[in-house]
C-alpha cells in the first residue's frame, strides 16, 4: 500500500480556508469596533480652535485678479468640539472679517454658542462675504460618525 501525500487528498485544503476565514472575521470584527467607537465615543478635541490662515500676498494676488481658493466660502463649525473660528493674517495688509479689521500679522478668535447659519462681511474672498454654518452638539450615533468623516475628508483634502 502506497502512501499519498496529504496535500493531493485534499486534507490539508481546509486549513488556509479556514485561517483566511478566521483573519477576515477578527479584521471585520475589529473594524466593526472602530466604526462603533467614532460613532458613540464624543470627540474631545485639544482645542476648540477651527484655524484659517490668508497667506501673505493674498491681497496683491486678489486685486491681480487671479482666483484665491484662500478660505471656502462657507465654513462649518460644530458646538462643543470645534466652535471658535481662529482667524491668522499673514498678509502684508489688514483684512476685514465682520466688523473687525485684523491687522497684518494679527488673529482673531470668533466663539460661537448658538447653532445657526451666520454671514459675515471678508476681504479675503473675492465675494466679499464668508459664510459660517455652526451646527448643534453631535448625538452618539450616525451624527458623531458623520462628523468625524467630514473632518477625515477635510484632512485629506
Amino acid at each position: 500500500m502506497s502512501a499519498v501525500p496529504a496535500t493531493l487528498t485534499g486534507e490539508t485544503r481546509g486549513r488556509p480556508r479556514a485561517t483566511r476565514r478566521l483573519a477576515l472575521s477578527g479584521f471585520g470584527a475589529c473594524l466593526l469596533a472602530a466604526v462603533a467607537w467614532a460613532a458613540c465615543v464624543p470627540p474631545q478635541p485639544a482645542t476648540r480652535d477651527e484655524p484659517f490662515e490668508i497667506p501673505k500676498g493674498t491681497w496683491a494676488r486678489r486685486m491681480a485678479g487671479e482666483p484665491l481658493p484662500i478660505l471656502p466660502d462657507t465654513i462649518h463649525l460644530t458646538l462643543g468640539t470645534s466652535d471658535t473660528l481662529l482667524l491668522r493674517n499673514l498678509d502684508d495688509v489688514p483684512q476685514v472679517f465682520g466688523p473687525v479689521l485684523i491687522m497684518p500679522g494679527q488673529s482673531f478668535r470668533l466663539p460661537f454658542e448658538t447653532a445657526s447659519t451666520y454671514s459675515f462681511a471678508c476681504t479675503a474672498h473675492a465675494s466679499g462675504q464668508l459664510n459660517v454654518v455652526v451646527e448643534p452638539p453631535l448625538e452618539p450615533g450616525w451624527p458623531t460618525l458623520r462628523w468625524r468623516l467630514r473632518r477625515l475628508q477635510r484632512a485629506l483634502a
